[in-house]
């Protein structure tokens, strides 16, 4: 596997399409990281790191609304990738569905929102839109 980012994101796409109420994610740092962007910013009801064994697997229990039934996360899409890297300064940060989605940004400061770098006036990586 080439990208485990996008890997991430498709699983996450798939298991919304199918209504799974939970998703199993073999575990690293970087969706660990993103993983908590996610329940910080609402988009997922719960997250648990199973470490027992090896890998480990990122146990991720999705959120929808009680009464559409409809997912929080409509769209994910990966924007940096591994064969063309993007990257934002502070003054150029995007703006995702005019302030009510989350664009994720790897920055010195670690993973944050777009919201986050502007407040803290930093740039990096743009690695994902997610709304």
């Amino acid at each position: 596997m080439t990208d485990p980012i996008a890997d991430y994101l498709t699983r996450l796409r798939n298991a919304i399409k199918a209504r799974h109420r939970v998703v199993e994610i073999p575990s690293s740092k970087i969706k660990k990281e993103i993983t908590r962007v996610l329940y910080e910013k609402g988009f997922i009801q719960s997250y648990k790191y199973d470490d027992s064994e090896g890998q480990g697997v990122i146990k991720i229990a999705l959120k929808y609304n009680p009464v559409t039934k409809l997912s929080s996360m409509i769209y994910l899409e990966r924007v940096s990738k591994p064969g063309l890297r993007k990257y934002v300064k502070a003054d150029a940060l995007p703006r995702v569905l005019n302030g009510l989605g989350i664009a994720i940004i790897s920055t010195s400061r670690g993973l944050i929102t777009d919201k986050e770098a502007k407040e803290l006036g930093v740039g990096g990586e743009l690695l994902c839109y997610i709304y």
